[in-house]
């Protein structure tokens, strides 16, 4: 078994029932991938589009890729055809391209809306207060090619957890507050994508239904 191999497996033994491992296989060859795949690994996740469209040509079909970067706008019909979740959704107007661009091929694309919570301003995302009032406004009810499955977020980068989990347990709770306010007759709402390879385990601990393992299992980037 190849450390790639080994260190999924680990990773899978510790997760709850309720929990998907998202392999992170950005920057990484096909190669790495095959090699999750061969011990049942089928969720990868990309952030470029053309290193995603590659992938997805050279690669098996049943993957269910995840796009989890910054998408543009302009990119989004390139993925369209064959993605599987979009997990960084941060405006209405990104919302409604993915909506145009699955409507042109016939499919509904579950998305993830980004929340900022980290202390850093590098990271995209709405806040708890701009989200609430893109629901509000409703006009997503009209959107019939997506599905907003849940919310996903990134802790700060630090080495406080204290302060990783108090920001995973804001995620956690405004969730909740979704699903009670607007989506309480929505199973589809369910995910909730937090935590990376440094953070997945308290990720875990808070309620996190997807989580983002890459240099972990993939090791440093590679080009």
């Amino acid at each position: 078994m190849t450390h790639i191999q080994q260190t999924i497996t680990d990773i899978l033994q510790n997760l709850p029932g309720h929990t998907k491992l998202v392999a992170v296989s950005k920057f990484h060859p096909s190669q790495a991938i095959e090699e999750a795949y061969a011990i049942g690994q089928r969720i990868f996740g990309e952030s470029k589009v053309q290193e995603l469209s590659a992938k997805y040509e050279q690669l098996p079909k049943d993957i269910e890729w995840h796009f989890i970067g910054h998408l543009q706008t302009n990119k989004v019909k390139y993925i369209a055809p064959f993605i599987g979740m979009i997990h960084a959704v941060d405006s209405f107007k990104l919302l409604q391209e993915i909506d145009k661009q699955a409507a042109k091929v016939e499919r509904n694309i579950p998305c993830l809306l980004e929340i900022h919570v980290a202390q850093e301003d590098t990271k995209f995302g709405f806040s708890f207060k701009d989200c609430k009032e893109m629901l509000d406004k409703g006009e997503w009810k009209s959107l019939k090619h997506i599905t907003i499955a849940g919310i996903m977020g990134m802790a700060s980068n630090t080495d406080n957890m204290e302060q990783v989990r108090s920001e995973f347990q804001s995620l956690k709770n405004f969730f909740e507050e979704l699903k009670t306010g607007y989506f309480q007759d929505c199973s589809s709402f369910c995910e909730l994508s937090m935590g990376m390879s440094e953070d997945y385990p308290i990720a875990i601990e808070e309620g996190s239904t997807l989580v983002r393992v890459g240099s972990m299992i993939f090791g440093s980037r590679t080009y």
